[in-house]
């Protein structure tokens, strides 16, 4: 039978009752509604179980988003990483002797020594042989390069001709104060060479000298005198032990004599190190 008031099923969507549950006080209705993971309705086409992933809920203002959770996708950074550590573990084994120059190494192999994949280790090595450690063997591997005495000298010529005139220039310029903040690097230099080990020597004696250079203010001649420096550090084809324990802490104890006269401003024994360090090293 026909009347003349609304049938209930014509009422308007927004003029139905709101529920209990559904009622917020008026300072949260303010703020956008964030819903928890497990909290997903069947109106948005899931299962309420489903869980939406850590990194896909919203990020307040000011809120750090969290780090991923174990089992989910990894950043590239990542694998970045990975390489640079393999690197890193490559270039200490180069130095230390293991990796003999003229031997042939497989990227398999290495990543089973490293516990890793053939794929960082592979990319490592790529970059040891722009850098003139190594050399691609096609199918094989990488062979070690075989350096003699002569390539030795000619490093140590270049490595010479770009910093000896920079630290006298230092040496006029830069007060005692600074020169004595660099003492602990000096020093870590001597426990290095007194523990024998060649890996560890090598990296003090980098950091010792890219101190120094910084100084000069010029990130880039940082950055090439440390990459001559590196490869100065390679071993000969005569073997790993070309320089023994004796020949690390006299090294060393010239950097520590070096800090001395420059604190004291010596100008005339700056010099005679310094010219002294580099036609020396061997």
């Amino acid at each position: 039978m026909h009347t003349d008031g609304p049938h209930p099923a014509a009422r308007p969507p927004y003029a139905r009752s709101v529920r209990a549950d559904e009622a917020r006080p008026q300072a949260e209705e303010a703020r956008p509604a964030v819903r928890e993971p497990n909290a997903r309705s069947a109106r948005d086409g899931e299962a309420p179980s489903a869980v939406r992933p850590e990194s896909a809920r919203p990020v307040r203002a000011g809120e750090a988003r969290p780090a991923p959770r174990a089992g989910t996708s990894r950043p590239v950074v990542q694998r970045a990483s990975v390489r640079g550590q393999i690197l890193d573990a490559l270039r200490t084994a180069l130095v230390a002797g293991e990796l003999a120059p003229g031997e042939v190494y497989s990227a398999p192999a290495l990543g089973e020594r490293f516990g890793v994949s053939a794929t960082p280790v592979r990319e490592a090595m790529q970059q040891l042989a722009l850098e003139g450690a190594v050399e691609v063997v096609p199918n094989r591997g990488f062979r070690v390069v075989e350096r003699g005495t002569r390539e030795l000298a000619e490093l140590a010529e270049i490595r010479g001709l770009i910093e000896v005139p920079v630290m006298l220039r230092l040496a006029r310029t830069v007060p005692a104060a600074r020169w004595a903040e660099l003492r602990p690097l000096a020093e870590a230099t001597v426990r290095a060479a007194s523990s024998g080990c060649r890996a560890t020597y090598a990296e003090s004696d980098r950091s010792f000298h890219r101190a120094v250079l910084a100084l000069a203010g010029n990130a880039q001649l940082v950055r090439i005198a440390d990459d001559l420096h590196r490869r100065a550090q390679w071993p000969l084809v005569g073997g790993p032990v070309s320089r023994g324990r004796a020949d690390l802490v006299a090294d060393a104890a010239e950097h520590t004599a070096l800090l001395d006269a420059l604190i004291a401003e010596d100008l005339v024994v700056v010099q005679a190190l310094v010219q002294e360090h580099f036609t020396g090293a061997s």
